[in-house]
């Protein structure tokens, strides 16, 4: 029975169109069970004939070619406490051009300063490999002091340029989010901050306010539990949280506007993200459109880019 429902698996490729797949217009789906380990094999099989060799990544100076000699990569991900006995920070990046060699120094473009890649690892579930190379379409893990975040790039090149960004989702549900103890006050910024820079939220601080209010932005509500539970998990945290009406977000394009010369709506909120930059809540769309109708000139996006 096993052999011919793996037969079964092993056939289905077959009706799917590999052109339509890897246009991204098609995704084939695999059943199987990895706790038995029934199928897992068969995908694999099927996941090396669809996939292809690295493709170019769009930079601010054109398109870069994976077979370029000089080394450049992407931070995509930044997790934190992986570790959890040792508060250890991993920066996940893609390779996209040249070879990485263990400890090689490369140019970080954002920070505009030199860094050396220590402790480079590939994982694999809970396992850890630490590698001596890697090559354009590799992914890697390397210790982060702190000094990265998502959207970063890394090159030798000498010539400086920077991957196009990976948009920033709005968020749809936020709350203002405070600490029980006051005395635990630097443990809940850091834990807010480093869980905001993994990109499993977003957070904001009031317009020309600080750290005291935080509001935090999120795709689904389940996200506002497991914040709670990494805070009092990993960083000894108590927190309260108080929902808020808002249910739109909008960046303000205009580069230079100040946010003060705009005229809103009663419900309308101004905000500020990590990075700086002014955005507006509102709670309705209706909301949104006569703030746009009221500053002549005034463009808003509903996405970001990290």
């Amino acid at each position: 029975m096993l052999k011919d429902e793996i037969e079964l698996l092993d056939g289905a490729s077959a009706e799917f169109d590999q052109k339509l797949v890897t246009k991204g217009e098609l995704s084939p789906v695999f059943f199987g069970s990895a706790l038995t380990n029934f199928g897992v094999e068969t995908f694999l099989h099927h996941f090396l004939k669809m996939t292809y060799e690295p493709l170019p990544r769009k930079a601010d100076i054109g398109q870069i070619s994976p077979f370029s000699e000089d080394f450049s990569a992407f931070v995509f991900k930044i997790q934190a406490n992986m570790n959890k006995n040792h508060r250890d920070r991993v920066a996940f990046m893609r390779i996209c051009s040249g070879k990485f060699t263990a400890g090689m120094e490369v140019k970080h473009v954002q920070g505009e300063r030199a860094v050396k890649l220590s402790q480079p690892q590939q994982l694999m579930a809970q396992e850890r490999k630490i590698i001596e190379e890697a090559y354009a379409g590799d992914i890697i893990g390397v210790f982060d002091p702190g000094i990265f975040s998502i959207g970063d790039t890394l090159t030798t090149a000498k010539e400086n340029f920077t991957f196009e960004g990976i948009p920033t989702f709005a968020p749809e549900h936020f709350a203002r989010v405070r600490q029980v103890d006051t005395m635990k006050r630097k443990q809940f910024v850091k834990g807010v901050t480093q869980i905001a820079q993994e990109g499993a939220i977003q957070i904001f601080q009031e317009y020309k306010g600080g750290m005291e209010e935080i509001i935090v932005g999120v795709v689904g509500v389940l996200q506002f539990d497991v914040l709670k539970f990494r805070l009092e998990n990993e960083y000894n945290v108590e927190i309260r949280m108080e929902n808020l009406p808002y249910e739109h977000i909008r960046w303000i394009e205009n580069k230079g506007l100040d946010p003060d010369s705009l005229t809103g709506t009663s419900d309308m909120k101004k905000v500020i993200d990590m990075k700086g930059r002014p955005l507006l809540l509102f709670v309705n769309a209706w909301s949104v459109g006569m703030t746009l109708d009221r500053n002549e000139g005034l463009v808003l996006s509903e996405f970001g880019r990290e």
